[in-house]
């Protein structure tokens, strides 16, 4: 099943400013974290090594750009969460789209290498690995697509069969051509089966 969206509520699934769930995502881990306070300082240290260049004429610039900067840890996940909600809604056209799980099976993904020194003292190249869920939905109509995520504990209860719903988009009125598709919502476990949050998922499910 397919059903046509209007372009408000396309919007409203699918905000110009990022989302909670959006800005969590963006917000990484600890790495990223420190990645993103190391900017911060040095944008603070060019701001004030600047203003002692520069003198006391560019002080409102060093002001604006320092408290920019040190705050960049902040702020950045909300530019980058928005700017993936600006590329969605770049597409004129969604729809609704029901179908079901056609299959659902785990791999075993790379992720990483990394260089360790083993007991003799030799470099070897260690491969980091995660567990990954594959799921495949489809419809009568015969369109299907995969969605790869790493797997969760809450994933055990998916079968195929399930009912499937989630939101697409299209540069076509008639939706014939299905550019890209959001995260995959099965509604009888209440459970979002999502690589990115695209969606706001308080309003898709009506909660």
């Amino acid at each position: 099943m397919l059903i046509p969206l209007t372009r408000q509520k396309f919007e409203e699934l699918i905000p110009l400013t990022a989302t909670g769930d959006q800005y969590r995502y963006s917000w990484g881990n600890l790495s990223d974290l420190l990645r993103r306070v190391l900017i911060s300082v040095t944008g603070i240290v060019a701001a004030l090594t600047l203003r002692t260049f520069l003198g006391e004429w560019f002080d409102v610039f060093a002001l604006v750009l320092g408290i920019g900067a040190g705050f960049y840890w902040f702020w950045s996940p909300v530019v980058v969460a928005s700017r993936r909600n600006f590329d969605n809604r770049r597409y004129q056209y969604c729809g609704f789209w029901q179908g079901e799980v056609l299959d659902i099976f785990i791999t075993e993904e790379l992720v990483g290498t990394e260089e360790k020194t083993n007991k003799r003292g030799e470099l070897v190249v260690v491969e980091n690995r995660e567990r990954c869920l594959n799921l495949e939905v489809g419809d009568e109509s015969g369109f299907s697509t995969r969605l790869q995520v790493p797997l969760k504990r809450d994933h055990r209860a998916i079968r195929p069969g399930d009912i499937a719903e989630m939101i697409v988009m299209s540069q076509r009125a008639d939706l014939g051509r299905i550019a890209k598709v959001s995260d995959i919502y099965l509604p009888e476990y209440n459970l979002w089966v999502s690589d990115y949050p695209y969606v706001r998922r308080d309003i898709f499910s009506g909660d």
